[in-house]
């Protein structure tokens, strides 16, 4: 016999008190986004009632759904940011996915997100690519050695027989490193919820209405509350809210392999301008990508998985990343990502209640703290 879902329009008194009356401050997506920005709020404001609500039994977005890079730009993304919008903005973003890298750290602790400084690797097996990006790695590391204190990239092509990659030339990112997203989540979490912060999962928020003092939530289609204040970071999902925001969702699929024995991977790999990227994790080979193949198949935010992407993916693998090691995949899934004309984050305040902070760019690991912090600063 199967037990039914207690359906939210049956709530209790006890249950409407403690979890859904009086809100102060309503964050839709526990992601990295919105943890960060409930958590700062709650350094300014401790005695203020915080609800997270989640679509999902966790995270839906991209946060624990994606590579684990701690990268903010491999040479051929930076060159094509200052040829698409300029030196001042490409830079500006690069310092700030750095220190937004910086505040994640410093917030949850190295150990606690695994994070390891293995330094990051654009690899190509086109010359001309190549000779453009090693060409201009004099001018990106001049550019930012008042950020770093040293240098950024290095020609690393002599390094490639130490990976066991099939590829031609190669270039180092000295200053990237990984992290384990699953871990970063639940130490936002753990945090979040030491400090008094309510986190809901199973919550699909379905509307949001601005009465002017305050905002009144719609939840799972039926149930009505209301909340003070509210920040909107569901990123790719945004669109659902305000659909004026130059913001769309993007899926990404992955796969992972079974262990391999004596892979020598070791660090983050970027494959053609970044749409491919792979890397170690626990013996196994991490890839995702694919995403060009079929822009306007993958600008969705339905979770899925297609022939077309997945058979590119297992062919990068046999082909480059593992030409002479047989591999077998162990499990594959997608994630939404938020993009747009931009890559610069929307932290947008609309109305007295309501802050969007949305359109990561595919960099939220990166710069996903200091958004939330800036949108924490922008609500209150």
């Amino acid at each position: 016999m199967h037990s039914k879902i207690v359906p939210m329009n049956n709530l209790s008194y006890w249950e409407k008190n403690t979890y859904f009356d009086k809100i102060d401050f309503a964050i839709i997506g526990s992601g990295i986004v919105g943890l960060n920005a409930a958590i700062n709020l709650k350094k300014k404001y401790p005695k203020a009632k915080i609800t997270v609500f989640e679509r999902g039994m966790l995270p839906s977005g991209a946060s624990s759904k994606n590579a684990g890079f701690a990268c903010f730009g491999s040479p051929s993304e930076l060159l094509d940011d200052i040829a698409k919008n300029g030196e001042d903005t490409c830079f500006s973003l690069v310092e700030k996915r750095w220190k937004g890298l910086l505040k994640l750290r410093s917030l949850l602790g190295d150990e606690n997100i695994d994070f390891q400084a293995n330094g990051s690797f654009e690899i190509f097996n086109n010359k001309n690519d190549f000779e453009r990006c090693e060409s201009q790695l004099d001018y990106l590391n001049k550019n930012l050695k008042s950020l770093f204190g040293k240098d950024v990239y290095s020609n690393a092509s002599h390094h490639i027989h130490e990976f066991g990659l099939n590829i031609q030339y190669m270039i180092k990112n000295n200053m990237e490193g990984q992290i384990d997203t699953g871990k970063m989540i639940s130490s936002l979490i753990t945090l979040a919820a030491s400090m008094g912060i309510i986190i809901l999962n199973n919550c699909l928020v379905n509307n949001i209405n601005d009465e002017g003092s305050c905002v009144t939530i719609k939840i799972n289609d039926s149930t009505k509350i209301k909340a003070q204040k509210i920040i909107v970071a569901t990123n790719g999902f945004a669109k659902q809210f305000a659909p004026e925001l130059d913001v769309e969702p993007a899926r990404a699929q992955v796969l992972v392999t079974a262990p391999i024995e004596n892979l020598k991977l070791k660090g983050t790999f970027h494959y053609d301008e970044g749409f491919y990227y792979f890397r170690n994790i626990h013996n196994r080979v991490l890839l995702g990508g694919g995403r060009k193949l079929d822009f306007k198949g993958e600008n969705t935010s339905e979770f899925g998985l297609t022939p077309l992407i997945q058979n590119k993916l297992e062919q990068m693998l046999a082909e480059i990343i593992l030409p002479d090691t047989k591999f077998e995949i162990e499990q594959r899934w997608s994630g939404i990502m938020g993009v747009g004309r931009e890559k610069k984050p929307i932290i947008k305040k609309v109305s007295d209640c309501i802050v969007y902070a949305v359109r990561m760019g595919g960099m939220g690991v990166a710069i996903g703290s200091l958004v939330g912090e800036e949108a924490a600063e922008l609500i209150s």
